[in-house]
């Protein structure tokens, strides 16, 4: 569809100008950056085929059930010609330029339960893709009705190639993207349309020799530059993954229960990390600081209660408990305090099959 085929007998459409109000109308909306890429990703095809054929996706299979689908925009959503990326801060407005030490003294506490930055405040699919429809809406009034369609990490679409090819930074070797100015504390978004809009230049990659996020991964889930085994990866395992959590990898995975930010936290680029302008990422009760022993006392109910518009109730309470019973496993290894065995042993009784073997594991690891 041309522009002048969409807007019979108005006047084309200014695209530089439309991107530059677009810009401004994104920073208001809580958007630190916003680019246009087109839907050619035909070079990011291989590479997508090479990581299903490996099986690094894991149990994920709606992965390869879409195929190159993910790499083809315009048959996702059939008339999109272009994408907008967006990105938008998700470290609390009240993080302090020390927060990196902070998370990393988490990690070192055995008893404290670590849940990913992002996960501490409102889910993270319904803020973007809210203000995502607001942009688009926006965009409507400007111009009249346009085909487009909104996503946030709710489709099959290669975000941080987009987002890359729109120039909001670069694909770390960590699988992240990554901007010289805000690091890659961001989620990502994409509006699909069908506007003709100018294309923004992608990124100069700044990498270069660093391995630091390689070198901390707990699990060596980053198999090589670029190149991530989401088998291995401790976001996957404590999200995605809902069986028996390997047992080669369970002691690496400390006291982090719902996703892992190691390899960020060593990035050189996150001290450069922005902080939201909204509240919806403000930490919730229990989401920061809370100990192991506190959630594991959570019931289901509890669970749903104090989960509630949070991205951690998609686990549901079962996995919840897995994880928790892993970390009060590594924690019982690692302090010896009498409260974490006699909380396993209390629940043993009454669990499934699943928490029963991982709590017998727990308890035997300070035998």
């Amino acid at each position: 569809m041309t522009d002048d085929d969409r807007n019979e007998g108005q006047p084309a459409l200014d695209g530089p100008r439309l991107v530059r109000q677009l810009r401004e109308w994104a920073h208001a909306l809580g958007f630190s950056q916003i680019g246009v890429a087109d839907v050619h990703l035909a070079t990011a095809e291989p590479g997508l085929l090479a990581w299903l054929e490996a099986g690094f996706h894991g149990s994920m299979q709606y992965m390869a059930a879409h195929g190159l689908r993910r790499a083809r925009p315009a048959e996702l959503v059939p008339g999109t010609v272009r994408v907008i990326s967006v990105a938008m801060p998700y470290l609390p407005p009240d993080t302090g330029t020390d927060w990196r030490t902070i998370e990393h003294a988490r990690a070192q506490q055995p008893g404290e339960a670590v849940i990913s930055v992002y996960a501490r405040g409102r889910d993270y699919h319904k803020v973007v893709r809210a203000r995502l429809q607001r942009l688009a809406d926006r965009l409507a009034a400007e111009i009249g009705p346009f085909g487009h369609r909104v996503f946030c990490d709710s489709a099959p679409v290669l975000e941080v190639e987009l987002a890359g090819r729109a120039g909001l930074g670069w694909r770390g070797k960590h699988t992240l993207l990554l901007d010289r100015s805000a690091g890659s504390m961001f989620f990502l978004g994409e509006l699909f349309v069908d506007l003709p809009l100018p294309v923004d230049a992608p990124a100069e990659p700044r990498c270069g020799r660093c391995s630091a996020c390689i070198d901390a991964c707990p699990t060596a889930a980053i198999v090589a530059p670029y190149r991530l085994d989401a088998r291995r990866c401790i976001s996957y395992l404590t999200i995605e993954h809902d069986g028996p959590i390997p047992v080669e990898l369970r002691a690496a995975m400390g006291n982090r229960i719902y996703g892992c930010d190691d390899c960020q936290l060593v990035c050189p680029w996150n001290k450069y990390a922005r902080t939201s302008t909204l509240a919806d990422f403000d930490v919730r009760p229990g989401m920061g600081g809370a100990t192991l022993l506190q959630l594991w006392a959570w019931d289901e109910a509890s669970f749903l209660r104090r989960t509630e518009g949070s991205p951690i109730r998609r686990i549901g309470h079962a996995r919840w408990r897995r994880n928790l019973a892993v970390a009060l496993g590594n924690a019982w290894r690692e302090t010896g305090e009498p409260a974490l065995a006699e909380a396993l042993r209390a629940a043993r009784d009454g669990a499934d099959a699943l928490l029963a073997e991982h709590i017998d594991w727990a308890l035997a690891q300070r035998a």
